[in-house]
């Protein structure tokens, strides 16, 4: 049965992680920023839909950013144990 849902993801065997793990936070934070520099000069010259459209990739970039940076802070030992609400590792 062929994958009706993303017929892109049915032979690719990199995942989106393995993909962007080549870039590093600052790249991603520099993409974010200036996209919402570009949307900005698009909203002003008057292609809106366009702006949206740019302007959008934003805050997705910029939220990968931070948490590539500091998931290499805080180390990889972290995020292998679970915590409740006030942290405590169980």
């Amino acid at each position: 049965m062929e994958n009706f849902i993303n017929p892109l993801l049915l032979g690719t065997s990199e995942t989106l992680e393995n993909k962007t793990s080549k870039l590093s936070a600052k790249q991603l934070a520099c993409a974010g920023v200036s996209s919402l520099i570009i949307g900005a000069v698009l909203k002003k010259t008057g292609h809106n839909k366009t702006a949206a459209l740019i302007g959008g990739l934003a805050l997705p970039l910029l939220a990968s950013a931070c948490y590539k940076k500091f998931a290499k802070k805080s180390g990889s030992e972290n995020f292998k144990k679970s915590t409740d609400i006030a942290g405590n590792y169980y």
